[in-house]
């Protein structure tokens, strides 16, 4: 709304509650303030291994710094093993691991700019990992990243839980008393079963709400609501390859967790640069001549 000083010249008449509204709504629904649908392909198995097959190529072009940047998942899950080791956080051991799997989409948005930039024949080193931090997407891509926090959170809450519920409120005597419990006592087969069954329902939720949620706003700024509605619909339009990228990635990260999770170092940069791969084929491109915004502006 515009008045009219005594000089006649213009006076915009500021609204801090409708900036507030706006900027809110771009969080939502992207840079257009409007909520457009992407539109969504049909994909096949073997789409599924040329993904991964193109995330273990960017992987190998510069290992070192891919490694380097995914060190952090395998360091931090030693270090929450070393602190579960007291009897008392024992039984949320298995959970938090597990529960790294439910924020992996977050933790590699670093690694879909890597291939990104390859992909556009632009200068790649471990530093532009972080050119995510440019993007005019950033607040929806904070929005998803705390939609993910809030479902690790009830993960290991339902989990505390359903132990508490088997086992009681009190602690372990030890770890050799708290694993015989676990494999040798019937009801430590139903923490294994029926813990197991409950976590594929977290694990379902994300992937979901957010197998291409990322790579999408760091490609176009479309807002929190559409990259997971993006999400649901490209599952329910590939139930069965989405099903079968499911078990693709949680079989290598299961695999890469066995040697201490050093073996995440490897997989997990795969995997990040596999999904943006799954991305591009599961996302039809934009028509020519269309807008992109992108995460990195700033050309090498």
């Amino acid at each position: 709304m515009t008045a009219t000083g005594p000089d006649q010249e213009p006076i915009e008449d500021s609204d801090p509650g409708k900036d507030t509204v706006m900027a809110s709504f771009h969080v939502i629904a992207g840079a257009r303030e409007t909520q457009d649908h992407t539109r969504i392909r049909k994909i096949y198995v073997a789409d599924l291994f040329d993904a991964l097959r193109r995330g273990v190529d960017d992987f190998m072009v510069k290992p070192s710094h891919l490694v380097f940047l995914c060190m952090i998942y395998p360091i931090v899950g030693v270090v929450l093993a070393a602190w579960t080791s007291g009897n008392n956080a024992l039984p949320l051991l298995f959970p938090l691991v597990s529960g790294f799997a439910l924020v992996g989409p977050f933790a590699a948005i670093g690694l879909y700019e890597i291939s990104r930039r390859r992909e556009d024949g632009l200068d790649t080193s471990w530093k532009h990992a972080f050119d995510v931090r440019h993007s005019p997407a950033l607040p929806s891509i904070a929005a998803v990243g705390i939609m993910l926090l809030a479902i690790f959170i009830t993960w290991l809450l339902t989990a505390q839980a359903f132990y508490q519920q088997l086992f009681g409120p009190e602690p372990p005597d030890s770890i050799s008393s708290f694993i015989n419990e676990i494999f040798a006592t019937g009801r430590g087969w139903t923490l294994i079963v029926v813990g197991h069954a409950i976590g594929f329902i977290f694990a379902v939720v994300v992937l979901c709400t957010t197998v291409i949620a990322f790579p999408l706003l760091l490609d176009r700024d479309v807002g929190a609501y559409e990259a997971v509605h993006a999400s649901v619909r490209a599952v329910l339009a590939n139930p069965i390859s989405m099903a079968i990228w499911g078990l693709i990635v949680a079989t290598l990260l299961i695999i890469g967790s066995l040697p201490l999770l050093a073996g995440l170092a490897v997989v997990l940069p795969i995997l990040g640069h596999a999904t943006w791969h799954l991305y591009r084929k599961v996302i039809e491109p934009l028509p020519s001549g269309s807008t992109r915004h992108r995460a990195s502006p700033k050309r090498a």
